[in-house]
């Protein structure tokens, strides 16, 4: 899979350095996937939620935080579209983010 933008992900941990190992570990693994769909990814992430609109939902660092990503299997890409905590989670609409 081919993530865009590796540089929010660093922006975050920047200001939240306790999701560093984590982003870090997400953004290994998920760079090495090849998935074809939700069953897939699942499998590597079964905490993972599909919340529809081609998103996907992630907990990060035990559930610390939140990031959701568009995703299209057909082309192999990754949008980053939200890195958060959880109150800031709460405010968004995760289908229009």
């Amino acid at each position: 899979m081919h993530v865009i933008s590796r540089t929010k992900l660093i922006a975050f941990w920047a200001k939240h350095q306790d999701s560093e190992v984590a982003l870090r570990y997400w953004f290994s693994k998920v760079s090495k996937a090849n998935w074809k769909n939700i069953n897939e990814l699942k499998k590597d992430f079964p905490s993972a939620d599909y919340a529809g609109e081609n998103r996907v939902v992630f907990n990060i660092k035990g559930n610390h935080y939140r990031l959701i990503v568009v995703i299209y299997f057909d082309g192999q890409k990754i949008y980053i579209r939200f890195i958060g905590t959880h109150t800031e989670y709460d405010k968004i609409n995760v289908k229009t983010i």
